[in-house]
């Protein structure tokens, strides 16, 4: 379904002591670009603050005044969207993936549907809504009010009918103080998760869009530095990659380009080491013997 996103990045951030949140890393990538990274294909992107280099092109607004709370910055954003279903996110979430947005698109609630994190707190800036009553319920506010200035988000979610999403227990998890930002930087290394983590950071950086076989690329790398020599590892990885490159380059598909490349390296690099076991024995003098005697 085509979704529009709009990400609030305007907060003041009081408990970082007013630095720029959305521009702090998180595995060596500010924690906005790590945000617009799970929802590429939204067909309009809002980011409502202050400018600042991203990833990819996004559309810049900013509520007026300024710091007028979520409520406002949320109108503001919708202002310059126009798909009938709208992706709300904060600018601090570390580990949300494409899996939970697309949970979240997906879900059927009459209104749109909301993330709810493990400890069953509803999360109103990881959401999805139907633009029709975000916009009416938006104007109920204002006419009530007389502003959207510093209304909480609950006093416009209680007002819909949303469906709860529970995604993977981390997608909710946001950088709001020091502490927060420390444990997402400790998290995103930890031993069974840091080679996904990594991967996705690395693909992401490169502009890649690529399903990787960590496995078998792996294997090769453990082929490739035991059957010719330690540096061969990444050298051979290199090589895969270039290799599958030009196959796709002629029309090849990427993935099955890298999974053919990776084979016939691994079968080089297991061919070397059996010739390395063999030695100068026999077998492998008379092999070279022949070899010599067919070129002359």
């Amino acid at each position: 379904m085509s979704y529009d996103a709009i990400v609030l990045a305007g907060g003041a951030a009081q408990r970082l002591g007013g630095a720029d949140k959305p521009a702090l890393s998180v595995g060596g990538r500010a924690l906005l670009d790590r945000v617009l990274d799970a929802c590429p294909d939204a067909r309009t992107t809002v980011v409502v603050g202050g400018r600042r280099p991203t990833a990819r092109p996004v559309r810049w607004t900013r509520e007026d005044p300024p710091g007028g709370g979520p409520v406002a910055a949320l109108d503001a954003g919708l202002r310059g969207t126009t798909a009938e279903l709208v992706l709300v996110l904060s600018a601090d979430l570390p580990f949300l993936d494409r899996a939970t947005v697309r949970a979240l698109l997906d879900a059927p609630g009459p209104d749109g549907a909301m993330l709810r994190d493990p400890d069953g707190r509803d999360q109103p800036l990881v959401a999805a809504y139907r633009a029709e009553p975000l916009r009416r319920e938006i104007a109920l506010l204002a006419t009530e009010h007389g502003t959207l200035t510093g209304l909480p988000l609950r006093a416009l979610t209680c007002a819909l009918d949303l469906a709860r999403v529970t995604a993977q227990p981390l997608a909710s998890f946001d950088c709001d103080t020091w502490d927060d930002l420390a444990a997402a930087r400790a998290r995103i290394r930890e031993h069974g998760t840091v080679l996904d983590q990594w991967m996705t950071a690395a693909k992401n950086e490169l502009g890649i869009d690529l399903d990787v076989d960590v496995k078998t690329l792996l294997d090769l790398a453990r082929d490739a530095a035991h059957g010719v020599a330690r540096p061969a590892a990444p050298l051979t990885t290199f090589l895969v990659g270039y290799a599958a490159a030009q196959a796709a380059a002629t029309g090849a598909d990427p993935a099955q380009a890298v999974a053919e490349a990776s084979r016939k390296a691994a079968d080089l690099a297991l061919r070397w080491a059996a010739e390395a076991e063999a030695g100068a024995g026999p077998d492998a003098a008379g092999g070279a013997a022949a070899e010599q005697n067919g070129s002359g």
